[in-house]
C-alpha cells in the first residue's frame, strides 16, 4: 500500500542547477512549479546546466529543526 506521503514524493521534480560538478541551487516541487523554476534558472544561468529530474521515492524532504536547540542549553 502506497501513501499519500510516498506518492507526494514520487510525483515531485528536483531542479538543480550546475557549476561544473557542483551543485549551487537545489529545489524540490510538483512537477509544473519544477519546470517554471528550471526555465527561469536557464535564464538567469545560461551558461550552467540547469537538471529537473524525478525524486526517487527514497529521496524524503528534510526533517524539520529539532524545538530546542542544542547550543541553546543552559550550562550545568
Amino acid at each position: 500500500m502506497i501513501t499519500a506521503t510516498a506518492t507526494q514524493t514520487s510525483e515531485r521534480r528536483r531542479v538543480r542547477v550546475w557549476f561544473g560538478e557542483h551543485v549551487i541551487a537545489d529545489y524540490n516541487a510538483e512537477p509544473a512549479l519544477a519546470e517554471r523554476y528550471a526555465q527561469a534558472m536557464s535564464r538567469r544561468f545560461a551558461g550552467l546546466r540547469v537538471t529537473n529530474d524525478p525524486m526517487p521515492a527514497t529521496d524524503r524532504l528534510p526533517d524539520p529543526l529539532p524545538g530546542e536547540r542544542m547550543w541553546d542549553v543552559a550550562p550545568r
